[in-house]
């Protein structure tokens, strides 16, 4: 579900339209005065009347109502995905196999969760984003954090927690070959211009675009460690430890480590 996200909207039907099919994708619109990206397709693209509200109740009722539709969605299908726009499921490279041929071997599971991965600029060493190349081409550095490990694959109708963070009623299982790239943090510049939004800002995000620009800081600042390395370790934090205010969430206890990205992934985004 988006809103005036045309930047990531369009590469994010550019990737799952090649990992699934466009007509497999489904796109709500919050809001009867969007326009769909020139590249839609035949990805089913479905507007929703826009109710204005502060984030923590908006991301409750847009949880809900896609809950809801993905429920519908079992239908016809067997595996449904959640993502946000800046958001991209990516199978292991090495496994060479996208998104549909991998998910579809999975069996016995209520949901997967993928290791979340938060790519953020280094402001030291890499430039404004050119909107006209790939993501990987220009950022090489992410926060591993355990806040965009998601349930986003679910196997049957479940309901989602605001932001796919969690299934409600069941615990996650993190995949060791699925990983979730998330993009929000992706530029400095195009955080800063989302402060002159009114509409954003009025409805309570500012918090939430202060988390990204930490992530920046935090990748700027801090060693790069190997990603391989760090993979397998912090899988294993994150299946022990949980917030005690929600056990089926993981926890990192703290500690974000940042990571060069593998180069295997660099054809990918």
């Amino acid at each position: 579900m988006a809103r005036n996200d045309e930047f990531f909207l369009s590469r994010w039907i550019k990737y799952y339209s090649g990992q699934l099919g466009e007509e497999n994708l489904f796109v709500f619109f919050d809001g009867e005065d969007q326009t769909a990206p020139k590249n839609a397709g035949k990805t089913n693209i479905i507007f929703v009347p826009r109710v204005a509200e502060h984030v923590v109740k908006a991301e409750k009722r847009r949880l809900r109502f896609l809950s809801e539709k993905a429920a519908e969605l079992f239908e016809k299908y067997d595996v449904v995905i959640g993502v946000d726009a800046d958001e991209f499921l990516v199978v292991e490279p090495k496994i060479n196999e996208n998104l549909a041929e991998y998910l579809g071997k999975i069996e016995g599971k209520n949901s997967v969760s993928a290791l979340g991965i938060d790519v953020a600029q280094h402001r030291e060493k890499e430039q404004i984003l050119d909107c006209n190349l790939p993501f990987f081409e220009q950022r090489n550095f992410a926060m591993l954090s355990s806040r965009y490990t998601k349930p986003s694959v679910i196997f049957k109708p479940l309901r989602w927690g605001s932001g796919f963070h969690r299934v409600k009623g069941h615990n996650f299982r993190i995949d060791k070959n699925l990983y979730l790239f998330h993009f929000g943090s992706v530029d400095y510049e195009m955080i800063r211009k989302k402060f002159s939004d009114i509409d954003f800002i009025s409805t309570g995000r500012a918090r939430h675009l202060k988390k990204r620009t930490r992530s920046i800081t935090f990748v700027t600042k801090k060693r790069a460690k190997n990603g391989d390395k760090i993979f397998p370790i912090v899988r294993l934090l994150q299946t022990i430890f949980r917030p005690v205010y929600a056990l089926n969430k993981p926890s990192m206890l703290g500690w974000k480590p940042v990571i060069k990205i593998p180069e295997r992934f660099q054809s990918l985004l």
